[in-house]
């Protein structure tokens, strides 16, 4: 029987290796570009007759759209306005990523250390140039919480320069590690099924409700990792 983990390994489906680097194109980056193309396809279809009574794609194309905006506006406030195309781009992408990994024999690329550590990445080189660029080296003052007596800064500020650095690090683990525990935990429960035969009936409930359960997280981690760049932005752009 297959390793559990087994599912998650890399096969490249058109080597290519430049200057000793292993530059494959695997099953993880044509499942990422598949996000991307029904993640367009469906805002383009969804939008394209642009109805006074919106119908059922139109009505889930709006939701996610104004979902993302008021995220940005309560997190950020005005100024976050320009940089909603991103945003919205990061979790459309997450959100249908997640969402492909369901289906059976799919590949879940966010169950990749790798890609969600490049996405945490740019959210943390992103608001970190945004903050230098708005505000200069007062940027530094981020550092020290105000109001807090001068003589903590040599505890406080250690403490806030590693929290700050370890961003990209617990963004990307924390999305990285539940999708690959739960489909880890659907892969466990499926050989029950396999192993038990007729005798498997409560392993399959069980199944149905961990799929149930798995949806749930799908839209709850790539909400997560939106909000969590809301407030990245929001003390890049105000300071707090």
């Amino acid at each position: 029987m297959a390793s559990p983990v087994e599912q998650f390994k890399l096969k490249p489906l058109v080597p290519l290796e430049i200057g000793g680097v292993d530059l494959s194109f695997t099953q993880s980056s044509l499942w990422m570009v598949i996000a991307v193309a029904v993640a367009t396809v469906f805002l383009t279809a969804a939008m394209r007759g642009r109805s006074l009574v919106p119908g059922r794609w139109q009505s889930m194309a709006e939701l996610s759209y104004e979902f993302v905006a008021n995220m940005l506006r309560e997190n950020v406030g005005s100024e976050g306005r320009k940089y909603f195309p991103f945003v919205f781009s990061l979790f459309m992408f997450i959100l249908t990523a997640n969402l492909l990994g369901m289906i059976p024999g799919a590949y879940t690329s966010t169950s990749q250390i790798i890609v969600t550590f490049a996405m945490a990445f740019v959210v943390f080189i992103g608001v970190t140039v945004i903050g230098l660029a708005r505000h200069g080296l007062h940027f530094f003052s981020l550092f020290f919480p105000t109001g807090a007596p001068v003589y903590m800064a040599p505890i406080l500020v250690p403490i806030e320069i590693i929290s700050y650095f370890v961003r990209p690090i617990s963004l990307s683990v924390r999305l990285f590690a539940n999708m690959m525990a739960g489909h880890t935990m659907l892969k466990v429960f499926g050989s029950f099924v396999v192993a038990l035969g007729i005798f498997g009936v409560a392993p399959m409930v069980l199944i149905v409700a961990l799929m149930g359960l798995e949806i749930l997280v799908a839209f709850l981690q790539a909400y997560v990792f939106t909000i969590l760049t809301c407030l990245y932005l929001n003390d890049a752009i105000n300071l707090h």
